[in-house]
């Protein structure tokens, strides 16, 4: 019942990915098959879901103002299969360039960089932010 304490305690304070979850467990000193089977339990019981993880993950992320590359590998680090990530991150297709935008105006100003200079460090904000090069260009294009 320990293991199990501790990890309601930690979904109690946000959702965890089931890999998550297990690695906190094991850091814990709980035993391998104790935590293999917490996390099994927590699943069925719907207490843990990979699902929601995502879905929390991403708005937490959006909300942010960081791009769907960075997200996309914050949650690979967390063993979420690609499927998962694709299918949340599609929820929000129309809606990157519109961040990067906004990302990039409340850092930059609304002023599009004047020179060459400029341009390449407002592109490299935008892909450490975790904008793919479409969405920049689409942000820094002059006619948009």
């Amino acid at each position: 019942a320990g293991a199990r304490a501790s990890a309601m305690d930690m979904l109690a304070r946000r959702e965890h990915s089931e890999r998550e979850l297990a690695c906190k467990l094991a850091g814990r000193g709980y035993d391998e098959s104790v935590v293999g089977e917490t996390v099994s339990g927590l699943v069925a019981d719907g207490l843990l879901s990979n699902q929601r993880f995502v879905e929390s993950f991403v708005h937490s992320r959006y909300q942010r103002g960081q791009g769907p590359l960075k997200i996309r590998a914050g949650l690979r680090e967390r063993g979420i299969d690609d499927d998962a990530i694709g299918a949340c991150l599609d929820t929000y297709a129309g809606e990157w360039r519109e961040l990067a935008s906004r990302v990039r105006e409340k850092k930059f100003g609304t002023a599009l960089p004047g020179d060459y200079r400029e341009r390449s460090r407002q592109m490299r904000f935008l892909q450490q932010r975790g904008f793919d090069a479409e969405q920049i260009r689409s942000v820094l294009r002059d006619d948009v």
